[in-house]
């Protein structure tokens, strides 16, 4: 895999989810300038920088190199479904129990 491939595939899904690479760093916990550096210096990132991008993402190793389809998307889901999925696993373990609390109010259950 080239370095372009990685690189290609980080900024496949910071779009997919309306990321900067500010975000990309909050979410991943690595510095903005390091990630800044190898996407202007177009450098490929060692496995742990990667492993914690992924991390960030909320995807796995495999499923980020897994070209053939998009983890953080689903056909059978419209749009902003799947944006309100996506928003859900970037939550926090309490953040996301308030939502579902919240959910299930409005549910009525």
């Amino acid at each position: 895999m080239s370095e372009n491939s990685v690189l290609n595939r980080i900024r496949y899904f910071l779009e997919f989810k309306h990321w900067s690479i500010y975000k990309l760093a909050k979410e991943s916990g690595l510095s903005y300038s390091s990630l800044n550096n190898i996407f202007n210096r177009n450098t490929c990132p060692s496995v742990m920088t990667l492993e914690k991008i992924c991390s960030g993402l909320n995807i796995s190793l495999s499923e980020f190199f897994a070209y053939e389809k998009n983890p953080l998307k689903s056909d059978e889901l419209t749009v902003t479904e799947q944006e309100i999925i996506n928003s859900y696993r970037s939550l926090s373990n309490i953040d996301k129990k308030l939502l579902e609390a919240y959910l299930n109010g409005l549910c009525k259950r």
